[in-house]
């Protein structure tokens, strides 16, 4: 199969959930244009009021739908924005990705940046969402499923239907963590 982009959202103000969108624009060093993370510096407002000029890692948040297809087995309906995503994916192993790894879609690039930590606010749109994307593995360690972030290298327009191709950093591939 392959990789595509399912749906893109965006929101101008600090709501959890983002409508979808046709398309959506992508602009170098910021994020999607007209959405409340666009910015060079840190934009989530937790972040925000601990390091105000940090950089923005957060510019734009990917999300695999084959985790929306995993959460419908255990019955929790998410649709497309509601988890705050501005790009839906299939096709890619989002969460596997080493840090650094471009992903060229539509006229864009995007650069991923670590895991989303996922906030107790994903139980507002159904009860133990939270517990569901978080794994506890057997040897004690967790698995964030809830996407990954990314800084935009090169803008342009994004839009579903667009293919994805996934360019690999050179050197060492270090795992995501969260930012």
């Amino acid at each position: 199969m392959a990789a595509s982009v399912i749906a893109v959202a965006a929101d101008s103000g600090h709501n959890f959930t983002k409508p979808p969108q046709n398309k959506i624009t992508l602009i170098a060093s910021l994020g999607v244009e007209g959405d409340a993370h666009c910015g060079r510096t840190v934009q989530h407002l937790s972040d925000k009021k601990k390091n105000p000029d940090a950089p923005n890692l957060r510019q734009v948040h990917l999300m695999h739908s084959e985790l929306f297809d995993e959460l419908a087995e255990k019955n929790i309906l998410v649709l497309p924005g509601q988890m705050g995503e501005n790009i839906v994916t299939r096709g890619v192993d989002l969460l596997a990705l080493p840090q650094g790894t471009e992903l060229h879609m539509g006229e864009a690039i995007i650069q991923v940046t670590g895991l989303r930590s996922p906030c107790y606010k994903l139980n507002t749109i159904h009860p133990g969402l939270l517990k569901a994307v978080v794994d506890k593995r057997a040897d004690g360690s967790v698995n964030k499923k809830s996407g990954v972030m990314s800084i935009v290298v090169k803008g342009g327009t994004v839009k579903a239907g667009d293919a994805i191709t996934v360019k690999f950093p050179s050197g060492e591939h270090l795992p995501l963590e969260c930012v």
